[in-house]
């Protein structure tokens, strides 16, 4: 499966964006998608991740309340709609498939490749 990130650029704090990962070569119906980050110098953390069949969310403490995850059947698309965003929230974000919907890295395997979002203050 292939995976395309899309949707980051630059915010004023308070703004929102919405980020898309566009899968193909492959139904994203058996995979679980997660959400990650990574700012300059930091590691790639947990941000979101969502059971493609079921529906069923998962969200890092960091932007619960604020970020939500969602799919289209259809598009075989998983959406990050990003709410009252912070400076803090900067980073490339990239999505990612993984057999179990969960927060660690390692159970992810197929990489999108990355999208800049920039929240200035």
């Amino acid at each position: 499966v292939q995976l395309q990130a899309s949707g980051g650029g630059l915010v004023q704090a308070g703004g929102s964006l919405r980020l898309s990962c566009k899968a193909s070569g492959r139904t994203l119906a058996d995979y679980a998608v997660g959400w990650f980050r990574q700012a300059p110098g930091k590691d790639r953390d947990f941000v979101a991740a969502i059971s493609f069949r079921s529906g069923n969310m998962l969200y890092a403490d960091s932007v619960k309340g604020r970020f939500a995850i969602s799919r289209d059947n259809t598009k075989n698309t998983v959406y990050l709609q990003m709410y009252r965003l912070k400076p803090e929230d900067t980073a490339v974000y990239y999505c990612a498939t993984s057999s179990i919907r969960g927060s660690n890295i390692h159970n992810y395997d197929h990489w999108g490749q990355g999208t800049q979002v920039t929240v200035s203050s």
